[in-house]
């Protein structure tokens, strides 16, 4: 289970933006507030690429100017330590602003398409146009990011945008509400706070896209609101990643990488490795290297350590803690309700059916489950449902490309973990169960277009085209099969 679409309820907090006077009257509170973002759409206004790159600016110039408030709210969420908050946070986002900014003209042209012969003097062409009203409902885990590089996709496409923060990382959703907004157009963009409540009357209106970051459980009540409209949507989910720990590696970087990507922000990483299969001989040699990666980056106390966060919430943090009970706790276990400290903890000797392998664990919890072989691992891979991201440490590139080549998932990473969704260059989502859609630099702005087919025709040479036109016949057919046909190239054979 990915549990960072898990949202109880509260009231909302900030400047809720979305609330209209209709909710006294009995009323959607948002009908207003959507219909007025659809009548900014329909002047064209943001089609304009002078409009996309101002908002795209001031996007950016919000970044920089509230890095101090955002690094506060964020220490005041989960105690995201400062450094992980402008790497996996505003590094990201600002990425992804520069590179639309750089990138903006080229990805709005036309893209002109092959024609076949009856259209060689005709204008064939894919227009990438927005949709139009698009929501954006993003997670608490990663609260900036992921609610900012869906945006900068939905702005550079040219739509009218609603975000909805996630509350539980409720300074970081005040946050949003209260100072994004006079950075913004705001006949043009709106942010809305609360919980399930208000996420439920925001999906009853019509939207042209909807793009949600959250668990498979809540995916499905989304995907489920946007098909009564019949409304396009992204979905990124998660679930368990897979990492399969070759024997011939080097463990203490196999440790080093493994331990940093399941610790970082506490372990709360959709894209984080969520368990790891090996042979019982690689667990005991890997278990003192993990010992010693924990201790090199938190020190022999991580409870103590400025780089280490804490769980989001009380619910979570006991989540968490009734998943140490699987297998045996080779290293950490140590818990603190009263601060929502779980340590960096490895179980070892994990059965497929104990409680951590039933549900993400999305915390610094890594289970290691013991396999003979990379043929075993596989299959027990294939057994479950597509994850997020899928992990392979090997010396061997043959092994890699075998693991590779045998399972799917919606991101692959050999000898590293999560460093593939920082290229921007590759599109990230998930597959089957952990997602639909995928986004991020020129992916982003193609999953928030709608790319149009156009074929723009002269009124002239009738007689050509009155091949297609009846009464027919079978010199008619021959002659359009032969300007409408493609032939497959010839092939040959090198002796």
């Amino acid at each position: 289970m990915d549990t960072k679409g898990d949202i109880p309820g509260k009231a909302p907090t900030g400047s809720d933006t979305g609330k209209t006077d209709s909710k006294a009257a009995g009323m959607n509170p948002y009908v207003g507030l959507v219909s007025s973002l659809r009548s900014a759409w329909l002047t064209g206004k943001t089609r304009a690429a002078e409009h996309r790159v101002s908002q795209l600016e001031a996007l950016g110039r919000f970044l920089d100017d509230k890095k101090q408030p955002i690094l506060d709210a964020m220490a005041s969420d989960m105690r995201k330590p400062p450094f992980e908050v402008e790497i996996s946070e505003i590094i990201l986002v600002k990425n992804e602003v520069n590179d639309a900014l750089n990138n903006l003209s080229s990805w709005m042209k036309d893209e002109f398409v092959e024609k076949n012969l009856v259209t060689q003097l005709d204008t064939a062409f894919i227009r990438k146009e927005p949709y139009g009203v698009v929501l954006i409902i993003g997670p608490w885990n990663y609260p900036l990011q992921l609610i900012l590089v869906p945006l900068v996709g939905a702005i550079a496409a040219g739509n009218c945008v609603i975000i909805k923060p996630s509350e539980i990382s409720s300074s970081t959703e005040k946050l949003l509400a209260e100072m994004l907004p006079s950075y913004l157009d705001k006949d043009c963009f709106a942010v809305v706070t609360g919980g399930p409540a208000e996420t439920t009357q925001l999906l009853e209106n019509k939207f042209d896209y909807i793009f949600f970051t959250g668990s498979p459980q809540v995916g499905k009540i989304v995907m489920a609101a946007a098909a009564k409209h019949l409304t396009p949507l992204t979905l990124e989910l998660g679930g368990k990643n897979p990492c399969y720990v070759a024997d011939e590696s080097d463990l203490q970087n196999v440790a080093n990488r493994l331990v940093w990507g399941r610790c970082l922000n506490a372990g709360q990483t959709c894209v984080a490795p969520d368990y790891v299969l090996c042979s019982a001989e690689t667990q005991e040699k890997l278990l003192p290297a993990l010992r010693h990666a924990i201790t090199q980056f938190f020190g022999p106390e991580p409870r103590e350590s400025p780089d280490f966060a804490r769980i989001i919430s009380d619910k979570q943090f006991q989540r968490i803690q009734a998943l140490l009970g699987s297998g045996r706790v080779a290293i950490g276990g140590q818990t603190d309700e009263r601060e929502r400290y779980i340590a960096p903890t490895v179980l070892a000797d994990v059965q497929p059916s104990d409680p951590a392998m039933q549900e993400e664990i999305f915390g610094p919890v890594l289970p290691i489950v013991t396999v003979p072989n990379v043929d075993e691992a596989i299959a027990f891979i294939n057994r479950r449902e597509r994850p997020l991201a899928m992990y392979v440490f090997a010396s061997d590139s043959k092994l890699v490309h075998r693991v590779l080549e045998r399972t799917s998932s919606g991101g692959f990473g050999a000898n590293d973990t999560i460093m593939q969704m920082t290229l921007i260059s590759l599109p990230f989502g998930g597959i089957g169960n952990s997602g639909l859609g995928s986004y991020h630099s020129k992916f982003s702005f193609d999953t928030f277009s709608h790319h149009r087919a156009c074929l723009l025709r002269s009124m002239g040479l009738e007689t050509v085209n009155a091949l297609r036109y009846p009464p027919y016949g079978e010199r008619k057919k021959g002659l359009v099969l032969s300007t409408f046909g493609i032939k497959r190239k010839g092939t040959c054979t090198l002796l």
